[in-house]
């Protein structure tokens, strides 16, 4: 079947007692036993079976599987947020005294897990430029635990090459592990690209238009021991499983993912295009456009469709600051690939705490702002902007 066929029809672990076509909320803590041996089994991991919804619920393990299914993977963990997702993955392959050889280009809190919270526990970041691949070859030595990137940056809109950045990592044995959120699992197999391990705020096109929070951590079973790792210590330890009313909702979403994203990315590509109109847009920023530099490697590992993220460069702060107010239609908020079409200063909110300089160094701007596309009809957006961007 094709993925987004998939996406809807995946069989339930065992048969409901009312055949419900819907998965149904296992609202519940714990799970009664028939015997203190089956209870043992559960709880050891013998026998396929919830015991604590802590850490296994019905609801939440069919989520996984039919993710597990779409994708291919080994296996899937769902967890609370996009960020428990990559701060659990980097977790399960890190140590004190070893380094992630990553980018500046991440995502805020991203960046400071990285460069901060993790640093205060012995593991270095080794940060450089992951599209100049000589400059990876140097960065990755016997202390590197992974390499970590984003497929496309927020809000830099980057691409690395991921076949190369896989042939690095796996000489040197090391897991390639990549935040996919930007283009969904349903659109290219990133495991055939090389990568290891997928981490997805599924908040974004899973939810279903940001019905609600939540993460996944694709595991292609290439990185030793790292899914025992994830279910035996991570999930116990940390305690940051999806929520079963979470599951339920980003189930529903995955069903219609496929074809929000398509009119999503399509908005997205007409709005980039007629956007250069604008004579006071100074640039758009669009992997989709057949000029920008990474299109053909975007094209190449993602397909013919680039994601419904934008950014535009006005001429100043404040002038990104009046036309955010001046909107009418388009909201001002942060997330991503809600339904509704969303705009966000960057370097004053999400990258906000960082000083000038840190911000500098990241390529963070202060005349940019982020546009996440949405489902409206596109001249209604373009009317919006038209007006917003409008001196007056």
């Amino acid at each position: 079947m094709k993925k987004q066929t998939q996406a809807i029809h995946t069989s339930y672990q065992k048969r409901d007692a009312y055949n419900s076509l819907s998965m149904p909320v296992y609202h519940t803590a714990a799970y009664e036993f028939d015997n203190a041996s089956e209870m043992s089994d559960a709880f050891c991991g013998r026998i396929d079976a919830p015991d604590y919804s802590r850490v296994t619920n019905p609801t939440v393990t069919f989520l996984e599987k039919k993710v597990k299914e779409i994708t291919g993977a080994a296996g899937v963990t769902a967890l609370n947020s996009g960020m428990a997702a990559i701060s659990n993955t980097l977790l399960s392959v890190a140590a004190a005294g070893k380094n992630i050889v990553s980018s500046r280009h991440l995502f805020g809190n991203t960046y400071s897990l990285i460069a901060g919270t993790l640093l205060r526990f012995g593991v270095r970041p080794k940060l450089c430029d992951l599209t100049d691949i000589a400059a990876v070859e140097r960065a990755v030595d016997d202390d590197t635990c992974c390499i970590f990137l984003e497929i496309i940056t927020n809000p830099q809109m980057e691409v690395a090459d991921l076949t190369a950045l896989a042939e690095i990592a796996h000489r040197k044995n090391v897991p390639l592990i990549a935040d996919t959120t930007l283009i969904p699992f349903t659109e290219f197999d990133a495991h055939s690209l090389g990568v290891d391990i997928e981490v997805v705020s599924s908040t974004k096109y899973v939810s279903g238009g940001a019905t609600s929070i939540g993460g996944l951590v694709i595991d292609y079973g290439t990185c030793e021991g790292f899914g025992k790792r994830m279910k035996s210590e991570m999930l116990f330890n940390l305690g940051a499983y999806m929520t079963p009313q979470v599951a339920y909702m980003h189930t529903l979403g995955i069903e219609t993912m496929d074809a929000r994203y398509r009119i999503q990315s399509a908005n997205a590509l007409e709005l980039a295009e007629r956007m250069r109109s604008l004579p006071e847009i100074k640039n758009v920023n669009y992997v989709g456009l057949a000029d920008n530099k990474y299109h053909e490697l975007a094209r190449k590992q993602f397909g013919p469709t680039a994601g419904a993220m934008v950014t535009i460069d006005l001429e100043s702060k404040e002038r990104c600051f009046e036309f955010i107010n001046r909107l009418q239609l388009i909201r001002r908020a942060t997330n991503l690939f809600d339904n509704k079409t969303l705009a966000i200063h960057p370097a004053s909110t999400i990258f906000g705490l960082f000083t000038d300089r840190q911000r500098q160094s990241m390529d963070v701007l202060d005349t940019t702002i982020r546009l996440s596309i949405g489902l409206e009809a596109a001249d209604d957006l373009f009317d919006d902007i038209s007006q917003a961007v409008r001196k007056n």
